[in-house]
This record gives structure tokens, C-alpha cells and sequence, in this order.
């Protein structure tokens, strides 16, 4: 199970007490704040997207979504989320369980903007009842990204 890799990955930091695990799902980003009891905006949702051949991996705050005109100019090509069976193939963990976390090699991670609102944001860790409270340095540290970037805007509501 992907959430074995997660905390195994966490275990190398002396950090795998920090996963959270529910009894509730935590597959989406409402699902996860109500179990967290915080708010939506602070769930760091990850989203899967392929660049040429590359699966990236691009994590937002819960209350974003891609402006696909700020993606075309940082990716050179038009926002294209992968199927949840090439999420899982390529990504190394089932949709509501995706995170930055312990996943498959050659995939990049990039950190969107709307995330450094927060002093921490909850990524899910490879299961679709599970997160970590995370300072915006632990993600910088823990996420293995390629940078930051600013790809989403604010979900009209």
C-alpha cells in the first residue's frame, strides 16, 4: 500500500508518528478539512499532470484550481491531468491518496504559490484517509520538489 511507502519515507526523518490516519476519507479536499476539523484551504491537494512524457505533480491549496493560461506559459503546453490509472501506474499512489511523497522515479513535484499563505498546510500521505501537518520549509524539504511555481488561481465561488 502506497501509505506503507509514505511513512517508511517519513521513517528515514524520524517522522512517521506524524501521519494521521482517519476513519473517515480524506479522498477530497472537503472530505479531508472536515476530518482534519480545518479549513479547506489549508488541505495541500496534489495534482497530476503529464509534460511531454513527464508526470508532474503540482501541489496547491484546497481553495485553487490550474488557471490554465499561467500553465501554458510555465510547462510550455496545455494542462493535461493524467487518468486515474496512469496516476496509479505513474504516479505510484491511488487518486484520493496522492501526495509529493515517496513516489515513483522521473516524477517532478513543483509547489504552486498559493500555498506560502499558510504557516502549514496538510498533504495527504499515500491513502485516501490519511495527512501530515506540514510547515511550508517541511514541504520545500519533504516534497523533493523542482520549485516553486504559480500555475493556479482562487476557485470562483
Amino acid at each position: 500500500m502506497a501509505i506503507d511507502k509514505v511513512r517508511e519515507y517519513f521513517k528515514s526523518y524520524g517522522m512517521e508518528e506524524r501521519i494521521r490516519e482517519f476513519t473517515v476519507s480524506s479522498a477530497t479536499v472537503a472530505l479531508a478539512a472536515q476530518a482534519l476539523g480545518c479549513a479547506p484551504q489549508r488541505i495541500a491537494k496534489t495534482l497530476s499532470f503529464l509534460v511531454q512524457e513527464t508526470p508532474v505533480l503540482i501541489v496547491a491549496a484546497g481553495d485553487v484550481k490550474i488557471d490554465n493560461s499561467k500553465y501554458k506559459k510555465q510547462f510550455g503546453t496545455k494542462a493535461k491531468m493524467l487518468s486515474p490509472q496512469q496516476v496509479s501506474e505513474m504516479i505510484g499512489h491511488e487518486i484520493g491518496g496522492v501526495c509529493p511523497f515517496a513516489v515513483n522515479e522521473g516524477v517532478k513535484v513543483y509547489l504552486d504559490e498559493s500555498l506560502k499563505r499558510f504557516e502549514t498546510v496538510f498533504p495527504a500521505c499515500g491513502s485516501s484517509n490519511s495527512a501530515i501537518e506540514l510547515t511550508i520549509p517541511e514541504m520545500e524539504k519533504y516534497a523533493g520538489e523542482e520549485g516553486w511555481v504559480d500555475v493556479c488561481k482562487l476557485i470562483e465561488e
